[in-house]
């Protein structure tokens, strides 16, 4: 077996984050071939991955980016196992090359293709291999998706301070100049917030799936089954009326004023901006 020089266990130490003597142990196997070793280390990574498969994932943080024009944005969770490792260096390594990964992928919800996008020819598929090589737990991608204005408009992000919820919104406005007012840009984020603080289930009621409809009637029928028959229909409608306003972003009451609509907040602001707005769509992530 060839001697393995100290500096290049040191070296691939450096490029994997593995301990000295299991980048030693890799070098030996390859007879001090460097890719080799990495490659074995990367497999080891992978299969601490498949051992720990059937494990919760249900830490880590949400990551979200724009382009620096603004008129993309994408967002995503890497998710782990466990805070203590969501807090170490090479988990947080990974969530910083995430962000250069999340604008390069061009499909728009496809985790796999996420996966398999490239930078620098490197897969983000490999960077995970090597995290969990690192850390010893299953990390994975839990949600992703990415958002590209075809018009006027703007797309506001928020992440929670925690790192655990964050928001994306779409806007679509008459002029550009909307968009780009202050004012805009200020309530554009502060709905973004109120989506991760309220967590509404649709932007409106047509975008509630039927079967939830159906089951809230039939709840909301079952509260009521004791008054009399010629009220009962009034009384669902109202219990209905009532779910839709607390659950649907245009109707709930604004977080910061919640006697006025998120839409009379939105509507109004875009007024004073001098033209109209509407949100196309939201998506809200949250870990844990």
């Amino acid at each position: 077996m060839a001697e393995i020089e100290a500096a290049l266990v040191v070296k691939l130490r450096k490029m994997s984050g593995q301990g000295m003597m299991d980048c030693k142990k890799a070098l030996e196997e390859s007879n001090g071939n460097l890719e080799e070793a990495m490659t074995s280390l990367r497999k080891k990574g992978l299969a601490t991955l498949a051992k720990r498969a059937d494990k919760q994932a249900s830490e880590g943080k949400v990551i979200c980016v724009s382009s620096p024009d603004g008129k993309e944005a994408a967002m995503a969770t890497l998710c782990c196992e466990t805070d203590f490792v969501a807090k170490t260096d090479a988990f947080v390594a990974t969530v910083d090359a995430m962000g250069d990964y999340l604008l390069a992928c061009k499909a728009a919800d496809s985790v796999e293709n996420l996966l398999g996008t490239e930078k620098d020819g490197k897969k983000f598929s490999d960077c995970l291999t090597e995290c969990v090589s690192k850390t010893g737990e299953k990390t994975e991608v839990g949600n992703f998706a990415r958002f590209k204005l075809e018009g006027t408009g703007s797309i506001a992000t928020y992440v929670h301070f925690n790192g655990k919820i964050g928001v994306m919104v779409e806007y679509e406005t008459s002029t550009q100049a909307v968009a780009d007012s202050e004012q805009f840009k200020f309530i554009g984020r502060d709905i973004a917030m109120h989506i991760a603080a309220v967590n509404p289930i649709s932007l409106d009621s047509s975008g509630i799936a039927a079967d939830v409809v159906e089951r809230e009637k039939a709840i909301a029928a079952e509260q009521v089954k004791d008054k009399p028959a010629n009220i009962i229909g009034k009384i669902v409608e109202g219990k209905m009326k009532k779910f839709f306003a607390e659950n649907c972003l245009l109707s709930q009451g604004f977080v910061k004023d919640e006697k006025v609509s998120v839409e009379k907040v939105l509507t109004d602001t875009a007024k004073a901006a001098g033209g109209t707005a509407k949100i196309k769509r939201f998506v809200r992530f949250a870990i844990g």
